[in-house]
């Protein structure tokens, strides 16, 4: 996949490690029954602990970490171009990251206006979800290889 703006795809992997480092650490104090650290702000136990904390017996913070390695795998996809499948790995992670957004603006609806807590790791992830959303637009459809020029008279 010939992306003009190599920036694009670096800050693409610095913004999945970031989303799988927000979410490996959910994960573990979810797995581990830890109190979230919040450095006093927000009230992460009570989001962790909530009934909307799994998604099909599921912790959400295990999706969101499986969600965060899919786009590390696309990614790489991506990068590699494995197979002539470089474009499809860009659409992909448009879907996921669209997916990802909506997602997070769900839990943040219900953070917002259900419990009645905020957790600083869970806007984390969806501002970096947000982020790589925007990214993959921008991938998707202003960094193609820019048209040829027409040739002078």
């Amino acid at each position: 996949m010939g992306n003009s703006r190599p920036w694009i795809s670096r800050l693409q992997l610095i913004f999945t490690i970031a989303g799988i480092g927000i979410a490996g650490y959910l994960t573990y104090v979810k797995l581990f029954a830890i109190q979230p650290y919040c450095a006093g702000v927000g009230n992460c136990e009570a989001v962790q602990t909530s009934v909307y904390a799994e998604l099909l017996g599921v912790p959400v913070a295990i999706w969101g970490l499986l969600t965060y390695i899919a786009l590390l795998a696309l990614w790489l996809l991506k990068r590699s171009n494995w197979r002539d499948l470089g474009h499809l790995g860009g659409m992909a992670t448009f879907l996921v990251t669209m997916v990802g957004v909506i997602f997070s603006a769900y839990l943040t609806y219900l953070e917002l206006f259900v419990i009645h807590a905020i957790c600083p790791w869970c806007v984390a992830s969806a501002i970096v979800m947000t982020v790589l959303f925007v990214l993959s637009i921008v991938e998707m459809f202003f960094s193609g290889e820019p048209d040829a020029e027409p040739e002078p008279a």
